[in-house]
């Protein structure tokens, strides 16, 4: 909940219905998120992969790896 008396609003993409959910109505095993907004919960595939690889890059450096 927010300060100021109101709800926040959570976005969540299902995985099984390839759905966008304001709130959380399934079980998590379906769910990526939350996100702020509608339009990045549409994009749930794309953020994991963008954070997926900027990991990947911190792992690299953190190992010494140039490759």
């Amino acid at each position: 909940m927010s300060t100021d008396g109101r709800d926040k609003v959570e976005y969540f993409y299902n995985v099984r219905t390839r759905m966008v959910e304001k709130g959380r109505l399934s079980n998590w095993d379906d769910l990526m998120g939350p996100y702020a907004t509608r339009e990045e919960a549409e994009r749930a595939f794309e953020i994991a992969k963008e954070r997926s690889s900027s990991w990947d890059d911190d792992d690299a450096r953190w190992s010494g790896d140039k490759g």
